[in-house]
């Protein structure tokens, strides 16, 4: 009545049939979650956190989803003892961000034992309601390696397969990068440190070929050479679904995908600060400290078993170990550019 005419026009907003759920409940279900599960197993699911809570799998979704909470997901990392890590860092950062005058920067390294996989059954093209098909099991027709050097100013890749990544193997490469490099043009090469790029005998080519300077990314650091991002990438469009029934014809398919690649190259951009990284590793570094100092107090509480014999908590420390770990495992660095 208060409205007139105008308030029978539009329906009046009711409360919802179902009431929210406490804040209680809430706090609750984000608590257990960066906790271990009672039961045997190494993470909580939606089914088993509604068990234990009494709510709906759907509900406790909805909250893992408004906290940022996956508590399926985990992430892989390892921070470096190299001892020279700061100062390797800001020369691979600082070829990336900004490259000398005159100069090429490559980025190499092999990607060895691609398998030359073909299934043993013929699989079923995708359709509606239906995803494409493939067996679980194959027929294997050997292995090669790629090695690859990526153009870090325009994109390009030079690669070549071979059959084995041995020195004698990765100096035919760099002899094939000495060709295809403009003779005025001075190469700084990013690698990592697998033996074969610091053999006797790669090291006297490199002195024969002075216009060429190797820089080794620091221990345990593949994140920060640039052509693993383009060998992942190759992994995902060419060679994860592909079908191949021998050597030669897993090798046609890398370098026609090398040449479709470099008919259309997009520059490396690098996105994080030398400085940057570093903080996040202070950081990652703290929070393994923090766990090792955690863990060395928890295993020594002693804990009294079901005959009352004092043992030591291990198990219980190890398993909060995981879970303080996993708290801050997103702080930690990641792979810090972006490749189109």
């Amino acid at each position: 009545m208060q409205e007139g005419v105008a308030g029978l026009t539009r329906d009046k907003t009711r409360p919802s049939r179902i009431p929210p759920l406490p804040a209680e409940t809430v706090d609750r279900v984000v608590t257990l979650t960066n906790q271990s599960p009672p039961h045997e197993a190494t993470h909580w699911t939606a089914p088993a956190m509604a068990k234990t809570v009494g709510i709906s799998p759907s509900s406790v979704r909805r909250i893992w989803k408004g906290h940022g909470l996956q508590p399926h997901r985990v992430r892989s990392f390892k921070l470096s003892n190299d001892p020279k890590f700061a100062d390797k860092l800001k020369d691979v950062v600082g070829l990336y961000i900004d490259p000398p005058d005159h100069a090429v920067v490559l980025s190499v390294d092999e990607k060895s034992q691609i398998q030359a996989l073909d299934r043993t059954q013929p699989g079923l093209p995708m359709k509606k309601g239906r995803c494409a098909t493939m067996t679980h099991d194959y027929k294997r027709h050997g292995t090669t390696t790629l090695f690859a050097a990526l153009d870090i100013l325009d994109g390009k890749v030079i690669g070549r397969c071979m059959q084995r990544h041995r020195h004698q193997e990765f100096i035919r490469f760099l002899n094939t990068v000495e060709r295809e490099v403009p003779v005025d043009k001075a190469v700084h090469v990013v690698l990592d440190n697998y033996a074969t790029h610091k053999h006797p005998k790669v090291r006297a080519w490199l002195a024969r070929h002075p216009r060429f300077a190797f820089h080794f990314t620091p221990t345990s650091c593949s994140w920060a050479n640039a052509v693993e991002g383009w060998f992942a990438k190759l992994t995902r469009q060419r060679l994860k679904r592909g079908v191949f029934t021998s050597i030669v014809e897993l090798q046609t398919a890398i370098n026609r995908f090398i040449a479709e690649a470099n008919g259309n190259p997009k520059p490396f951009v690098w996105t994080k600060s030398a400085d940057a990284i570093l903080a996040a590793v202070e950081r990652g570094k703290q929070a393994l400290e923090a766990i090792h100092s955690r863990h060395s107090r928890l295993c020594g509480m002693p804990l009294c078993d079901a005959e009352g014999i004092q043992t030591p908590s291990f198990g219980f420390g190890l398993a909060l170990s995981v879970c303080f770990l996993h708290k801050y495992a997103q702080r930690l660095p990641d792979v810090y550019y972006r490749l189109p």
